[in-house]
């Protein structure tokens, strides 16, 4: 018998032991399997095993590794066959900026020259000057919310042709006209803009680049009504909230002190896939259009970041991919982790200034929705 009236801190524990053991293990599925516990009653460890199993979600092929740590936790048994190879990498984090925890540790060490791009994680942290991007900016801002990506919403409103017809609206002018249909009224669904949602690159190999897309996602967020921002590099971030400030300084500055992986690592395939772990993140990309900034050099498993990708473009409307890289003329997709990708993107373009990012930007707006 497993006694479930121990300090929940114990279960808790057992779902932080699963993601230092590489587990990905999402908050939701922690509270789900909460939940579930004290939804069943359970009378015993099985019951407990069982609904883990189902909200945990373990891959099949590592169940005997999870069925051991679960042995190890609650009963006491020595988990064995466990060791793997060493590595100096940790699982992927998600953060968000609402979230309520301890300030993260800022590493002493950063990628000084930002010309290589590496796996490892470093932690450091980042301060922000105002550049001179800013009439560009200001002239995206302008142009945007006409040239917004939309599409159909679920409401109706008047129109002067369409296949819709308005009977409510042609039955209120019958009581006026004597029970007579004199005219024949329309009606079309109304437009809402997508949700774009923009995932930056903030590793090593972006670090002269990095205000200037903190910069250019908060005129986009400023500019539009449903914008979602993330940064990628050792971890995932979310920095949306921040970035909702009028002012442009104070908005980098708050967003700089939530992200804790500035000029870092590259794991592009991790945080793709971290991104997509917690179901609240990967509903933002149903329907949206994608933005990626980023170089593309990833230093993981290019097959991770294909995947990942493919998901993505299953969930998302569009996805553009803008790297630095692409502003040499003669620029092909070389990197693993980007011709791997290549075939699920809609658009590869050029990402090396604000200028090019902007139009960029703005032609996928005026695509068809």
């Amino acid at each position: 018998m497993i006694d479930t009236t121990r300090p929940i801190a114990h279960f808790v524990g057992f779902a932080a032991l699963l993601r230092q053991s590489g587990f990905a293990v999402a908050p939701e599925q922690t509270m789900a399997w909460l939940a579930g516990i004290e939804l069943l009653g359970p009378t015993g460890v099985e019951d407990i095993r069982r609904a883990a199993h189902a909200t945990l979600a373990p891959q099949p092929e590592r169940l005997a590794d999870f069925d051991a740590l679960f042995d190890a936790h609650f009963l006491g048994a020595v988990a064995q066959g466990l060791e793997a190879e060493p590595s100096d990498e940790e699982p992927m984090r998600a953060a968000e900026d609402s979230s309520v925890g301890p300030e993260p540790m800022f590493g002493d060490e950063t990628h000084e020259s930002g010309a290589k791009a590496t796996s490892a994680e470093r932690l450091s942290a980042r301060r922000f000057a105002l550049g001179n991007e800013g009439e560009t900016l200001r002239r995206f801002a302008r142009a945007l919310p006409a040239r917004v990506p939309r599409r159909r919403g679920y409401r109706w409103q008047s129109a002067r042709g369409g296949p819709g017809t308005d009977a409510r609206r042609m039955v209120r002018d019958a009581m006026r006209n004597a029970g007579e249909f004199v005219r024949l009224r329309r009606r079309k669904r109304r437009l809402r803009q997508r949700r774009i949602v923009v995932l930056i690159d903030v590793s090593g190999s972006m670090k002269e680049r990095t205000q200037a897309h903190l910069a250019f996602t908060h005129a986009l967020v400023r500019a539009a009504t449903s914008v979602e921002v993330f940064t990628m590099g050792t971890r995932l971030t979310r920095i949306t909230r921040p970035l909702r400030l009028r002012n442009r300084e104070q908005a980098l500055g708050t967003a700089s002190l939530l992200v804790a992986d500035w000029d870092g690592g590259t794991r592009i395939g991790d945080a793709l896939n971290a991104f997509l772990a917690v179901p609240r993140f990967a509903a933002l990309a149903r329907g949206a259009a994608l933005i990626v900034l980023s170089d593309g050099l990833e230093r993981g498993d290019p097959t991770a970041m294909a995947d990942a990708v493919a998901r993505l473009a299953r969930l998302a409307w569009r996805i553009i991919w803008l790297t630095p890289l692409a502003a040499d003329p003669s620029f092909e997709a070389r990197t693993a982790g980007l011709v791997a990708a290549r075939p699920y993107l809609d658009r590869l373009g050029d990402g090396g200034s604000i200028d090019s990012i902007c139009s960029n930007v703005l032609d996928m707006a005026s695509e068809a929705a």
